[in-house]
């Protein structure tokens, strides 16, 4: 059983207004329709109890395990047959959702890159919701706000200054949209874009990325048609950056068996250790062999705005599309990705479709944005919560955010590496720590996955595992604005009160204990 003692989430209502009757509703004004005063009644008290959820995030557990029974409920049918008050929702949320949480919420969540959302933001999504904006087809503000604020980012991104793109869900859907694109401007090129030669290309178009790469890069080519058997993970240096000799040695190989090397992805940031490959040189292989250059930034594409980082991005105005999450590092609500272009006209050339229930008015000076993209009905909450969070930061906060995340995530690997109990393994230059126990565990790699467990259970801390270098090791990320030092110090204290347990020991016995919680 979990060793946490939060207590048990006891229901406080907040609201107790109600629809008006469903027959006059529906008779009078329509069966979604409510008054006034209590839609804005009901409003407030969602504002209120969404403030206090955020201000009090730290004063929960990260995570609390769901009852069995509680998850059949959520999962099973539950449509009643006549309407649910308005006020209940609040209720609901309150009760059955909010007391379980992923964890991305609290500062003290290290695990994955997912941050809590920023005020801006969290406004912005309510705003635009009201606005209900299909920011595909027709025009709409939200649509040219979108325009402005992808250029802004890719500026920020250290792209050219025509470059621009479109917003999508997250980095999954951005690399699924830059592998098709980059497939169509290859045979297009090539002048095999339709027909016969087509087929015949495609089934040789052969992806490059390395092994070190997110799941996704791989998920989306076979989406687009690439069979595994033509995706070549290209191994790594000591540092887990792609190599660009194995990479060279690769193509050539490929070429000379017929096949039709088109595209190599390189990650600026990889997940597991923070690893940014060689971009200027995968750049200029690329450009030898007629291939597109995709950079999955997901997680660390705006790293050349730090200027200690920008030697790395050395090579990334030369990339052909770029991801990034802003979701991710930015704090904007879950839902807000982005695929960025030198030639945006690219995404156009992919994408555009006709239809003739879908005809663009004379006068509007660009295609609609469901051109660029496979989408057609797109919310305008990605563009205003984007737009409201760079607004909010401007240039310097975008800067000083990061900065804020590696001089934590220095902290921590300072920390780490003067604890007796602790050995840092990997991490950087993104703000990442990857760590391991010194135990005399028969199964170190099982230990270290029963430490997170205990750690994750506990409710007081979350990390996650990462394999590095065949080694299964504790992996801490630092991504959310609130996290502090005393958060760094909870972390390790609960790795250490894990590693304790484990190991079966109290905790004064062993190294490290010192200064440690063991209460």
């Amino acid at each position: 059983m979990p060793d946490h003692d939060f207590p048990t989430p006891t229901p406080t209502p907040i609201s107790t207004a109600f629809l008006p009757d469903v027959t006059a509703a529906g008779r009078d004004h329509g069966l979604l329709t409510v008054a006034p005063k209590v839609l804005r009644d009901e409003l407030a008290a969602a504002a209120e109890w969404a403030a206090r959820h955020l201000s009090e995030a730290q004063d929960r557990p990260v995570t609390r395990p769901m009852p069995a029974a509680h998850r059949t409920r959520l999962a099973g049918p539950s449509l009643p047959e006549t309407g649910m008050p308005l006020g209940e929702l609040l209720n609901f949320v309150q009760e059955a959702i909010a007391p379980y949480p992923t964890g991305n919420g609290h500062p003290a969540f290290f695990a994955w890159i997912n941050s809590p959302p920023s005020a801006p933001g969290l406004i912005a999504e309510l705003l635009a919701t009201a606005v209900n904006a299909t920011c595909g087809m027709g025009e709409h503000a939200l649509m040219d706000l979108e325009r402005g604020t992808v250029r802004d980012l890719a500026a920020l991104a250290g792209l050219p200054a025509a470059s621009g793109g479109v917003l999508t869900s997250g980095g999954s859907m951005a690399n699924l949209l830059a592998l098709a694109c980059a497939r169509t401007v290859y045979l297009t090129r090539r002048g095999s874009g339709e027909g016969e030669a087509y087929d015949r290309d495609h089934s040789r178009l052969t992806l490059y990325y390395s092994d070190q790469a997110h799941m996704s890069v791989a998920k989306a080519a076979t989406t687009i048609g690439l069979p595994v058997h033509r995706l070549r993970p290209i191994t790594t240096d000591a540092a887990l950056q792609m190599d660009p000799a194995a990479l060279r040695v690769a193509i050539e190989t490929d070429t000379a068996a017929g096949l039709l090397p088109f595209c190599v992805v390189s990650t600026l940031g990889t997940t597991a250790t923070g690893a940014i490959d060689p971009l200027e040189t995968v750049a200029d292989i690329c450009r030898d062999h007629g291939m597109w250059h995709h950079g999955d930034g997901a997680w660390g594409g705006l790293g050349a705005t730090v200027p200690a980082l920008a030697p790395r991005y050395e090579g990334v105005a030369r990339l052909d599309s770029l991801t990034v999450d802003p979701h991710k590092t930015l704090s904007v609500p879950v839902g807000c990705g982005a695929l960025l272009l030198p030639d945006p006209a690219h995404l156009y050339t992919a994408f555009a479709h006709q239809a003739s229930y879908l005809t663009a008015d004379d006068r509007t000076p660009w295609p609609w944005l469901s051109h660029a993209t496979v989408e057609l009905t797109r919310p305008g909450t990605r563009a205003l919560t984007l737009w409201a969070t760079l607004q909010h930061l401007g240039r310097t906060g975008v800067t000083g955010l990061l900065v804020q995340y590696l001089d934590l995530v220095e902290q921590l690997r300072a920390k780490i590496a003067e604890h007796p109990l602790l050995e840092l393994r990997a991490g950087g230059p993104l703000p990442v720590a990857c760590f391991r126990v010194r135990t005399g565990a028969a199964d170190p790699d099982a230990f270290h996955t029963r430490v997170a467990q205990h750690v994750q259970d506990a409710g007081r801390a979350y990390l996650a595992t990462v394999t590095h270098h065949g080694e299964t090791i504790l992996r801490a990320c630092v991504c959310n604005h609130q996290t502090g030092p005393e958060h760094l110090d909870l972390l390790l204290d609960e790795v250490t009160r894990a590693a304790h347990h484990l190991e079966g020991v109290t905790a004064p016995t062993l190294p490290g204990a010192d200064g440690c919680r063991t209460a």
